[in-house]
């Protein structure tokens, strides 16, 4: 069903602060047509966040927060759904916090967090503060994630900005982020989510 000559792969491999683009047909609750930011892989396990399924008219009332009242919440993965996470671009201003890639980071001390949040001057539209918080995550355990890559569930990118990774406003991120891969890849973002409606 989800060969129609254009088999879904490239050559890139996974990595930390990779993005996993999902196939067009991959049929899964939490994963179907998402872009997930990887941000440990290591031989013994893999885990990232779901950038792109939000929870409907959630936001943050639980954080009083001027620069957070237009952000939405994105469900992470099945893992862990009660706790809360977050990436950010904050480095070293925030203790613990650890690295995925250049200008991304993972976790760190919440309430120095939420204090450098409150600080933030809601006049200043060009903040340079960005955070996403996520209900739960995405995990792999040894060799899974490479047997679904091998099984053309994903393809690994690496060009994504991460101004992009660390907007909640993109309604089409999986499908910007296919387009980004060139012909091919533009021409299977526009499939439609039931082949049989081509």
């Amino acid at each position: 069903m989800k060969k129609l000559n254009l088999p879904f792969i490239n050559n890139q491999i996974p990595r930390t602060g990779s993005l996993l683009i999902s196939d067009p047909f991959l049929d899964d609750p939490y994963f179907k047509r998402s872009v997930v930011l990887i941000c440990e892989h290591n031989n013994e396990s893999s885990f990232g966040f779901v950038l792109n399924n939000y929870i409907e008219n959630k936001h943050f009332p639980f954080i009083e927060i001027e620069s957070l009242k237009d952000m939405r919440l994105a469900i992470g993965g099945p893992v862990d759904q009660d706790k809360l996470f977050y990436i950010h671009n904050l480095g070293s201003k925030i203790p613990g916090a650890q690295k995925i890639k250049e200008g991304l980071y993972f976790g760190g001390d919440f309430d120095v967090l939420i204090d450098l949040l409150k600080n933030e001057s809601p006049e200043n539209n060009d903040s340079s503060i960005r955070v996403r918080f996520f209900c739960g995550y995405s995990g792999w355990d040894e060799k899974q994630l490479e047997e679904e890559m091998q099984e053309h569930s994903w393809i690994a990118v690496n060009n994504i900005p991460n101004e992009m990774i660390l907007s909640t406003n993109e309604n089409q991120l999986w499908k910007k982020c296919l387009a980004m891969q060139g012909n091919k890849f533009e021409l299977i973002s526009n499939f439609p989510l039931n082949p049989q409606d081509n």
